[in-house]
């Protein structure tokens, strides 16, 4: 697959400590990609960038937690420090704890809305400015929000991370109607099953049996196939916006 134009950007990806994240960000910086690798676990972290810098590519560690306002601000300033404005933004931070509504596991209600809704717009507005200076300096400029086939999907016991990501869907075409006019291209990619540390999340040992048997039935994806999907997207001629793209296993309905 050509990847030529992602030579020379500078990316933030959430998440990137694991899954995901972590397989989207060295995707991009074998591409040329200079990569802010965000997420809560410093060694993690420092061992993948190491692995990047080692295969050749450029990449720097900044411990952040999506869900603090003053966690982002101090990374933020960090990436600035370090790599400059930010062209390309890619929102992998996510977090899935099923339960069923009357549980009232409130305390995980709120992490997922901070972290999957919430998390996506601090993220983005940090990097708003970089993003749209850019795109005015003639430049190709990307979010890519990585939100689930559950926004559309319902499935027992995940009605609050379903709402989640339905919020990410929408929040991606309305951000496209207020950055698209000015070049910004947004992107929204919902998987379906994806090996990841999401499955881990689950607590439950019944809904996590549940869930294996599902992902027996049906296979998954791999975490690099979904980050191809991502260079792919964001690899295209600037005029070019892919601007929703459902992912799944072949045998997933």
């Amino acid at each position: 697959m050509s990847y030529e134009n992602l030579a020379g950007r500078t990316a933030v990806v959430t998440g990137a400590a694991s899954g995901i994240g972590e397989a989207i960000a060295v995707l991009l910086a074998a591409r040329g990609a200079r990569v802010a690798l965000l997420a809560r676990r410093e060694e993690r972290l420092t061992e993948l960038a190491g692995k990047i810098r080692a295969d050749g590519g450029q990449a720097l560690a900044v411990v952040a937690d999506v869900t603090d306002d003053a966690s982002v601000e101090a990374a933020a300033d960090r990436i600035h420090t370090e790599y400059g404005p930010v062209d390309l933004v890619v929102n992998s931070a996510g977090v899935m704890l099923p339960h069923p509504v009357d549980a009232r596991r409130t305390d995980e209600w709120q992490r997922m809305l901070d972290t999957n809704v919430a998390g996506v717009l601090r993220i983005t507005g940090a990097f708003t400015g970089d993003l749209v200076g850019a795109a005015a300096d003639g430049r190709t400029a990307d979010i890519v929000n990585i939100s689930s086939i559950a926004a559309h999907m319902s499935f027992p016991n995940y009605a609050v991370y379903g709402a989640t990501k339905a919020a990410v869907t929408y929040l991606s075409d309305s951000l496209r109607g207020e950055f698209g006019p000015r070049d910004v291209r947004v992107t929204n990619i919902e998987p379906g099953f994806v090996e990841s540390e999401l499955l881990t999340h689950i607590g439950d040992a019944e809904l996590a049996r549940q869930v294996a048997e599902l992902r027996d039935q049906v296979g998954t994806l791999s975490a690099e196939e979904l980050a191809d999907l991502v260079a792919y997207t964001t690899s295209r001629p600037r005029r070019v916006n892919l601007r929703q793209i459902v992912a799944l296993p072949t045998r997933q309905a």
